[in-house]
């Protein structure tokens, strides 16, 4: 019997009933078809979150006008009627499931790149480029203002066409409708600026022209932001302010978030923010708001949800990539089944592109622990047409994924783990500050796999010998990889230890330590000793360090090796490791040594462990190597990897 009541009970926004009051967050997932058109591979990805018993979901940002497109290959469209008959699909889709569905609409402003817009210059309320895409912007006139106006009116009405139950304007995250509200964005001088009354003016005439062509009794929600903080941004008491005022023209919901992609690392939290972080907005919104309040914002977790909405502090709890983690997650938090819910761990890894903007093309969302979000159509567990003898080697996400998955599928899976416990380089990834979380992963994939019927045996380590004995179909080599050992003079000093052991507590370092590596295992390491007072050098061969971090670390994580006074020597080249040091070359040539070191922590990648897999070739039927076995990356491709090899065999 569940312990969560209030997130289960009903609740309505407008004339709109709720079964729940779990939403689920719109995010931009790059699932649209290349014109903007709703494709087979969204409505798969909606109707998983539908069929996992979602009591609302907010389909991701919806454009009004081809120029006011987000900063991706491929964006919702909602500026012309040829987009609603692909609509009512996706509406007709999520409705099967009896769960309401609402589209969000927005117009991105200066927050675009000429790219996504045919070249064109973004618009904005003020020329004042925006601090992540740079480009300037045209100040819109009256009657550009005038004709987006009626562009989001026209598109409310397609919205209620398609048979969408709500619409919700995207008044936040530094959007059009955001800029024009806020004096950081907002610096005209006629009637849409100066003081609130007139930043107001844009999405008070949004609301009535939304109402106007859709219907005075057709839900209407806003996401806004309680707080931006940047320099001018709007404070949570300039928003107090500002929410009777649009929930009296018209509004029957608030969303509440925050910030601007100024404060991109707030606005795609990862697990570097605190869980629920930005609940006592929602909750200072919800003070002098008659209508229902969302909150939203890095909440994972069942019992925190239910917490929020039981102590009154918000009406619904908007979950986004806890969505992608676990489609199913009100489905089993109502059975009482919380154990069996894949959680968010805040990785950053699948959710956001890897490189920054413009972001890579073929990127499309997904998730670390859950390879199907995304991929709902393409990645899809059906019996196997023959069962098979199947041996994972490995204990790491990526074997335990894989060993899941064919035992779903009617194999009989055997793992084995050399080591004494499951979740390979996970358990050390779950110790630096901030990632703890990433033991939650761990323990679900574990759990999942005893709960099975896999067969694991610990402390095994797996040789071709073995193999040979036991005469498997299929061998799945997930046996990871080893730290990078590199071959320069004096490596062998004992004062020299790997990151990975450091971590793990298999070693102490003295108080003076160089860290040689400054990939993301390098600054966490410094991050994981600085809390211990730690006097600590980083060299690192490239220009900075931390360059494979995921977004939304890094200013968080570089602002405490400030704090705990970290030494960065960028563009540096270890040469030798000396008794007490190491001599390094800088970029410009010059030869320094670096002396009085009692230890030397080598944090410089790693190495494949591959050598089982070249030994068992041509001795099985099917033999595969997954993950870091294959070549060291990161978790999130390991566990892909380990789902795909696992429904072709």
């Amino acid at each position: 019997m569940s312990m969560l009541k209030t997130i289960f009970s009903p609740i309505r926004i407008g004339k709109m009933q709720l079964d729940n009051r779990i939403v689920m967050s719109p995010m931009e997932v790059n699932q649209v078809a290349p014109d903007g058109s709703v494709s087979d591979a969204m409505i798969a990805y909606y109707e998983a979150r539908a069929r996992g018993g979602v009591g609302l979901i907010i389909v991701e940002q919806s454009a009004v006008d081809p120029r006011g497109k987000a900063a991706l290959p491929a964006q919702t469209a909602v500026w012309d009627d040829a987009y609603i008959p692909g609509l009512t699909k996706l509406v007709r889709a999520v409705h099967a499931h009896a769960v309401k569905i609402a589209l969000q609409l927005g117009h991105s402003g200066r927050q675009t790149s000429p790219v996504f817009i045919g070249g064109q210059p973004p618009v904005a309320p003020s020329p004042v480029p925006c601090p992540v895409f740079k480009a300037m912007p045209h100040e819109l006139t009256g009657a550009e203002i005038e004709d987006i106006i009626e562009k989001f009116g026209q598109a409310a009405r397609r919205a209620e066409e398609a048979g969408f139950d709500a619409v919700e304007i995207h008044g936040s995250h530094g959007y059009l409708v955001a800029q024009f509200m806020s004096a950081y964005s907002n610096k005209r001088t006629d009637e849409y600026g100066g003081s609130i009354e007139g930043r107001l003016k844009f999405p008070l005439e949004v609301i009535k022209r939304i109402k106007e062509k859709a219907g005075r009794k057709y839900p209407l929600m806003m996401r806004l932001a309680g707080y931006e903080p940047v320099p001018g941004g709007r404070t949570i008491d300039e928003t107090k302010c500002i929410v009777p005022i649009l929930v009296e023209a018209g509004l029957d919901a608030l969303d509440v978030t925050l910030g601007t992609y100024a404060n991109i690392e707030l606005l795609v939290p990862s697990s570097q923010v605190p869980i629920a972080f930005n609940v006592s907005s929602a909750e200072a919104v919800k003070k002098v708001s008659r209508v229902p309040v969302a909150a939203v914002g890095r909440i994972n977790d069942t019992l925190v949800a239910e917490a929020i909405i039981a102590q009154g502090r918000a009406d619904l709890v908007a979950l986004g990539r806890a969505l992608l983690a676990d489609p199913d997650l009100p489905r089993k938090a109502k059975a009482g089944a919380l154990q069996d819910i894949r959680r968010c761990i805040g990785c950053n890894s699948g959710c956001l592109p890897v490189s920054p903007p413009p972001p890579d093309l073929m990127w499309r969302v997904s998730c670390m622990v859950n390879p199907f979000a995304g991929r709902e159509m393409e990645r899809v567990v059906v019996p196997a047409s023959k069962p098979k003898k199947v041996l994972v080697a490995g204990g790491g996400p990526g074997g335990m994924e894989a060993a899941l998955i064919a035992a779903q599928r009617g194999h009989q899976v055997t793992l084995w783990e050399k080591s004494d416990r499951l979740g390979g380089q996970l358990n050390v990834a779950a110790i630096p500050p901030y990632k703890q979380e990433f033991a939650e992963a761990v323990r679900w994939f574990s759990t999942q796999v005893r709960k099975s019927g896999i067969k694991v045996e610990l402390n095994r380590e797996v040789t071709a010998s073995a193999v040979a004995e036991m005469k498997p179909e299929v061998v799945i080599v997930a046996i990871g990889a080893v730290p990078l050992i590199p071959n320069i003079p004096g490596i062998d000093n004992p004062k020299v230890v790997t990151a990975l052991d450091v971590l793990a507590g298999k070693v102490m370092v003295g108080d003076k330590v160089v860290i040689l590596g400054g990939g993301r295992i390098g600054p966490e390491t410094a991050d994981f000793l600085g809390h211990q007072g730690k006097q600590i050098t980083i060299i690192e061969m490239r220009p900075e360090i931390g360059l494979d971090l995921a977004m939304g670390v890094t200013p968080f994580l570089m602002a405490r090796l400030i704090k705990y006074g970290v030494r960065q020597v960028t563009s540096a080249r270890v040469v030798e490791i000396t008794d007490d040091g190491v001599t390094y070359v800088t970029g410009e040539g010059r030869r320094e040594t670096l002396s009085g070191m009692d230890s030397i922590i080598l944090a410089l990648g790693a190495k494949s462990m591959n050598e089982l897999g070249k030994q068992l070739t041509d001795r099985v039927a099917e033999l595969y190597v997954i993950g870091d076995a294959k070549e060291p990356r990161l978790a999130f491709h390991a566990v892909a990897e380990g789902a795909e090899v696992a429904l072709k065999i």
